[in-house]
């Protein structure tokens, strides 16, 4: 007779290429999963309506694969440190298995949940799934963790990546008696976004799930992934692997993915094409560069890496933050981008770049305000990616560029020369010449005939405004 074991999904909702289901599997065939509505997250002001939809999608599929499995995904909905140790003693679980995260909240949280187990009696075993590399894998010369992505890249470029694991399968349910002991420790059935209070009308850019994302990787490695390199940039282009979401929740292993595009790699011997392919390993790696950052230097999470910005003098307007929020500041490519994101709930990565500096270098406003508004909208919000996209953006954070600003302008025109972009998400200009759309040298009049606001500031002003409060925070230090 196998022990029972739980297996506590989280960033993982998935059952091929997941280490710890894979690990727990090795050890019995009567594995469960469990997944907890966390209120810690839920009941925070800062939560997604289509994230929480897109999460729900992923559990409704991942449910129906542990029923193909022979087994079931538990829901349960209370503070994991009391759910989980009570559902594990209560269905008499030998262990329980999870994978690691390195968000601060996640850590504390395991750690609770990990001792209360203990005490039970209950073993408890953890993985690194989320990343090609854990933490303790990557260190400077000196052994310390990096702050500064490219060497970072270098040494983790040159590590041997391993493959994906076996997907789960062959499973034994629980027992009647089993079964109602879940439910007595809490289990329900799998509630709606609308339940808990999520309301998400419009569609996904992505579908939830396991399998929508395999079929876009598919998708992306046999087109987008050959042109990457140029076309990534182009908002108006479908030009990215769009995987963000699939990455956050774990819906695809980043193993599978790693292997699908050295898979492309080797059938393409061009160096063209391996070119374009590498660039968004690169990306790839941006992403791993922020989740060790944040598990090493957790207090990213509350604001500034660099000291001279933990007290910059920014102006906090409350009318430009509102203008900014709904798309309403004047430069079109700001308002296209923050529009997309409001309807869609994604946004392309080069206008969060664009975004992130006109909110920090042009309206002065603390960049943790549009960290924030970003969480309350993005279905593929994930705090070490977004954190570190935001302090890139407002020169906060690790990178060894001191200030670093954007043209809105500029970056209209060298990446929607044509303005596609700007008149799909701005409709009231839809009949403006191209180039003024993305100069953003609309004539007043055109401007109020339109129904479309003068830019609230001037740019070419702001930005010396920044640099001399910048420089007048180095001289203070």
């Amino acid at each position: 007779m196998s022990d029972l074991i739980l297996f506590w999904h989280r960033r993982d909702l998935r059952i091929s290429d997941n280490v710890g289901l894979a690990a727990a599997q090795q050890q019995s065939q009567k594995v469960v999963g469990v997944f907890c509505l966390d209120r810690n997250i839920l009941r925070r002001d800062d939560v997604a309506p289509a994230r929480v939809t897109y999460m729900i999608g992923c559990l409704e599929e991942l449910q129906r694969s542990y029923a193909q499995a022979g087994s079931q995904l538990l829901i349960v909905d209370d503070e994991p440190s009391k759910a989980i140790p009570t559902l594990a003693a209560d269905i008499n679980a030998k262990a329980v298995y999870w994978n690691w995260d390195v968000e601060p909240y996640s850590k504390e949280r395991d750690r609770i949940v990990s001792e209360s187990l203990n005490a039970k009696g209950i073993q408890v075993q953890n993985f690194w799934d989320q990343l090609l590399h854990a933490p303790q894998e990557i260190f400077t010369g000196s052994d310390r963790p990096y702050t500064v992505y490219t060497p970072f890249w270098k040494n983790w470029i040159n590590k041997p990546k391993t493959e994906p694991v076996k997907i789960f399968q062959n499973q034994i349910n629980l027992t009647a008696t089993e079964q109602e002991a879940a439910r007595n420790a809490g289990a329900i059935e799998l509630p709606t976004a609308k339940d808990l209070g999520f309301i998400w009308e419009n569609e996904l850019l992505l579908s939830p799930g396991e399998k929508a994302a395999q079929e876009r990787l598919e998708e992306f490695c046999e087109k987008a992934i050959f042109e990457y390199q140029e076309q990534r940039n182009f908002p108006s282009v479908d030009g990215t692997s769009r995987l963000s979401a699939a990455l956050k929740f774990g819906a695809i292993g980043i193993r599978t993915v790693w292997d699908r595009a050295m898979q492309v790699m080797e059938q393409s011997p061009s160096e063209e094409v391996q070119t374009n392919i590498r660039t968004w390993q690169q990306e790839l790696a941006w992403r791993e560069f922020y989740q060790h950052a944040m598990y090493w230097f957790p207090e990213l999470a509350e604001g500034a890496f660099r000291e001279v910005f933990k007290t910059f003098p920014y102006d906090n307007n409350p009318e430009y933050f509102k203008a900014w929020c709904e798309g309403k500041t004047g430069y079109p490519i700001v308002d296209a981008a923050m529009r997309q994101m409001n309807e869609t709930g994604w946004m392309h990565n080069r206008c969060r770049m664009i975004v992130a500096s006109f909110l920090t270098k042009d309206l002065l406003i603390d960049p943790r305000l549009g960290e924030k508004y970003f969480m309350q909208k993005l279905y593929d919000w994930d705090l070490s990616a977004n954190n570190g996209g935001w302090q890139w953006s407002a020169s906060s954070g690790m990178d060894p560029k001191p200030v670093r600003i954007f043209n809105p302008a500029s970056q209209a025109q060298k990446f929607d020369p044509k303005a596609e972009y700007i008149r799909k998400w701005v409709p009231e200009l839809r009949s403006g010449h191209p180039e003024s759309l993305v100069t953003g040298k609309i004539p007043p009049l055109e401007r109020a005939a339109l129904g479309y606001p003068q830019p609230i500031v001037d740019h070419n002003k702001q930005q010396q405004e920044f640099k001399n409060r910048y420089s007048q925070q180095k001289a203070d230090r």
